[in-house]
């Protein structure tokens, strides 16, 4: 299954003030700002899309943004690729993970992300399953919703393959957990999503 891929409508503080700080390098550091601006803001928007998801705030998905973007460019010299996404959401997810701890949010009742280990393996799920079909027909606001009403450890999986592309490995390293932890919570998050545009699409036909 995949979502409907749309570009989130980032707003242009994130984008300004990371390009204005890699253009604000010391001469010094000249090589490397234009080494992480060509490398890291091609991902802005993935960035920006996971980082909404996860605090579901306009406001805050910004700053999150903007705190990664820093962190990464202070710790570039660290980066041993070859690809800079995964690294760059690993770092973006600790820093919502601090604001989750700073604001104390408690979205709804979390699932065990260890729960239903069990489940189908993804590989045996075709592409064209009916709540793909579906998904791709909803609008984007529809979309949004059901995917926030997913609990986090689920919600995150999804955004991060469905949306950000990202690889089951990727993924792993990214949330620090199995590969099997990410499949089974990909197949939880997917069956989720279809209880989810079932019960919809029930409340549609009432109407």
């Amino acid at each position: 299954m995949r979502l409907g891929r749309r570009r989130p409508g980032l707003a242009s503080s994130p984008k300004v003030e990371s390009e204005r700080m890699v253009a604000g390098a010391g001469s010094d550091d000249a090589d490397k700002a234009r080494r992480f601006r060509d490398a890291a803001l091609p991902h802005l928007d993935a960035a920006y899309t996971l980082a909404r998801y996860l605090l579901q705030s306009t406001a805050d998905a910004e700053d999150a943004v903007q705190d990664c973007y820093l962190r990464a460019f202070r710790h570039f010299d660290t980066f041993r690729g070859p690809a800079i996404k995964p690294w760059l959401m690993a770092i973006l997810r600790n820093v919502c993970r601090a604001e989750y701890a700073r604001r104390s949010l408690v979205g709804g009742v979390e699932a065990d992300p260890g729960a239903d280990e069990e489940a189908l393996p993804l590989w045996q799920e075709t592409e064209a399953t009916p709540e793909a079909q579906v998904l791709r027909q909803w609008d984007a606001q529809t979309i949004e919703r059901l995917l926030a009403a997913l609990p986090e450890p689920f919600r995150e999986a999804i955004v991060l393959r469905e949306i950000n592309d990202l690889s089951y490995r990727d993924i792993a390293e990214i949330v620090g957990a199995p590969v099997g932890t990410v499949m089974s919570r990909l197949a939880r998050g997917r069956a989720l999503l279809r209880e989810g545009w079932l019960a919809a699409g029930n409340e549609e036909r009432s109407t």
